[in-house]
């Protein structure tokens, strides 16, 4: 079972640094494989197979992030791209813009994202990131995303694969009362409850 926990993170100046450079890199990537889908589509009348490698040797600052990170950009686009011709009334996956949230995510690989002590570490970041750890968890780390609000906070969202917790059978444990005369009262499994005798002590 997967479970998400989200915290709050407080980068240093030159994580939030890193964290712009591969924010940047995601929307680049992300808009210029739809602009590149979409011209595609107009001359050939097919969908383009494209992924971020074919871009690296032309924009070289692709290589300075995350691969994963700009893998996962391809993913969604690929799911925002194939559902709106499943189904057009979907809107057409449209540009990532600078302002507002920002985000990316990336995959743990042999340990790459772990979370210890109140400190996260990911992948092309030599220094761990501070986190504000309200509550722990148990599992394997399947993936992490760091994100950007308007206002200027940071988060991670950690992904995690845990053992599903077995449920047990529901038990009805409803019963019915019949009162009686003879009987104070009769259950509907049968039990008999007899009326209680008082002591008269006058």
């Amino acid at each position: 079972m997967l479970r998400a926990y989200k915290y709050r993170i407080y980068p240093t100046k030159e994580q939030q640094e890193y964290f712009a450079k591969v924010f940047g890199c995601v929307r680049f990537i992300y808009n210029k494989m739809l602009y590149d889908k979409i011209e595609h589509y107009k001359q050939t009348g097919k969908m383009l197979h494209n992924t971020p490698a074919q871009y690296k040797q032309e924009y070289t600052f692709l290589k300075e992030v995350d691969s994963l990170a700009l893998a996962n950009a391809q993913l969604n686009l690929e799911k925002a791209y194939k559902n709106f011709f499943r189904d057009t009334k979907l809107c057409f996956p449209k540009y990532k813009k600078k302002k507002g949230r920002q985000s990316y995510t990336t995959n743990n690989q042999n340990g790459t994202v772990t979370l210890e002590d109140g400190f996260l570490k990911v992948p092309k970041l030599e220094t761990k990131i501070k986190v504000k750890q309200h509550r722990t968890f148990t599992g394997k780390i399947k993936s992490v995303t760091i994100s950007k609000t308007a206002t200027g906070k940071y988060y991670a969202s950690i992904l995690v694969e845990t053992e599903e917790i077995e449920k047990l059978p529901r038990v009805d444990r409803r019963i019915g009362i019949d009162l009686g005369i003879k009987e104070f009262a009769i259950l509907s499994d049968g039990t008999h409850i007899h009326p209680m005798k008082y002591l008269d002590d006058n």
